[in-house]
């Protein structure tokens, strides 16, 4: 299962990845689609399967991070108590993602305690390694 292979799903259990994989629904993007937009109600998180999504904050633009590993996650703000998304997620290419209901993500993570407790603590990893990239840019620009 090529979701298998992104650092938030590594180490969960066949029977939650089976029922999260029945719980999306794959879609196709053309380079330069918007997955959404900063400030539009955070309703859903993306796994990404093939291609590459531009994260990026503010009118100019300005890229954030690059999702571009099969089974790298984004959308976080869906699962993280926020009620927008806090950046725009552009295709840079044909890309293909598995989305998620916030809803139904939130359900699946209740009823396999487990596998919501690991994804919690890689989610707030992967966030962290992500900030420390924002850090990092910002004091080379200063």
């Amino acid at each position: 299962m090529i979701i298998n292979q992104g650092e938030l799903f590594r180490g969960m259990t066949m029977v939650f990845m089976k029922e999260f994989m029945d719980s999306t629904t794959r879609e196709s993007y053309k380079q330069g689609d918007f997955v959404f937009h900063e400030g539009d109600p955070a309703d859903h998180f993306y796994t990404l399967l093939s291609g590459s999504v531009k994260l990026n904050v503010g009118e100019t633009g300005q890229r954030v991070y690059m999702v571009s590993k099969p089974g790298e996650a984004f959308g976080w703000s869906s699962v993280a108590g926020r009620d927008i998304y806090s950046a725009s997620a552009e295709c840079m290419e044909p890309t293909t993602l598995l989305k998620i209901g916030r809803n139904k993500l939130g359900r699946l993570l209740e009823k396999y305690p487990d596998c919501g407790m690991l994804f919690y603590k890689k989610l707030s990893e992967i966030l962290g390694k992500r900030l420390i990239g924002c850090y990092q840019i910002i004091s080379q620009t200063s």
